[in-house]
Order: C-alpha cells, then sequence, then structure tokens
C-alpha cells in the first residue's frame, strides 16, 4: 500500500529507522556525511557479514496465498493493475520463486531475483512515472 514517511522522526515511528540510524538533515551534505560514516565503519575494522545460503524459502504455496491476495485487493479496488504486476514480483522475491517450502536458497539468489524484478519493472511506462513522481514529490504516485 506504498506506506511512506515524509521526515526521520516519522519514519522512526514507522520502524523504518532505529533510534541509532544516524539522519542527515540537509540533502547538500547526504554524500559527504555518507563519506564520512563509510570512513569510520572502515577504520573501525567493519567487515561485511557472510551471505546466508541457509534460507529456507517459503516456495510456491505461500506464493500463491500472496498472489490471491493481491488478486483480492485488485477486485476491492484498493490497488491499481500496475500495484499488482509489482505486488507479485514482490511475493516472487519473497517466496525465492516456484521453489519446494523449505528448500535452502542463498541471499545472493535473493538479490538475483529482485533485480531481476526491478530489470523488468524499469521497463513498465507506469514504474518509470512512480519514480520520477516519487523523487519530486517525495510521495507514491497511483497509476
Amino acid at each position: 500500500m506504498a506506506k511512506v514517511s515524509t521526515s526521520a522522526a516519522e519514519a522512526r515511528g514507522m520502524g523504518y529507522l532505529s533510534q541509532s540510524d544516524q539522519v542527515t538533515m540537509n540533502r547538500n551534505r547526504l554524500v559527504q556525511d555518507s563519506k564520512v560514516r563509510a570512513r569510520k565503519l572502515a577504520d573501525a575494522g567493519y567487515s561485511a557479514p557472510v551471505p546466508r545460503i541457509d534460507i529456507p524459502a517459503p516456495g510456491e504455496s505461500i506464493l500463491a496465498t500472496m498472489k490471491i491476495g493481491v488478486r483480492l485487493m485488485r477486485e476491492g479496488e484498493y490497488i491499481s493493475d500496475h500495484d499488482v504486476k509489482v505486488a507479485n514480483h514482490v511475493a516472487h522475491i519473497l517466496c525465492g520463486g516456484k521453489m519446494t517450502p523449505g528448500a535452502l536458497i542463498s541471499e545472493q539468489y535473493v538479490l538475483d531475483l529482485e533485480r531481476q524484478a526491478f530489470l523488468s519493472l524499469c521497463g513498465e511506462k507506469k514504474t518509470a512515472e512512480r519514480i520520477a513522481h516519487t523523487l519530486k514529490t517525495g510521495k507514491p504516485l497511483r497509476n
């Protein structure tokens, strides 16, 4: 349903940010502040965690349930036709695709599914309109 925050404080209240997450109020400082934070992490010895390879996939049965939910939302006119397309891609990613429930998948596999969906959606005019609108207004477009 594209619930977005309009500020860092609201994002914290919605659980999108934790109290320890740093916030840059001045857009002109985003890159500089990010570089400083990245340098501090590197200097402190940060290394990325080892990617998981043992994530149990919800699989086809949960995927089917999610698709039914998406269909019901469309029939109830809560979402648009393009929302259906996006939601079905998200369901596919979250379920690990058409997998046997419980099959082990890797983080990289999930990232690959996400990349495929993103590239597919980027080819859609309505996706481009949504991205442009969100960048311009900070609010989602229901098209």
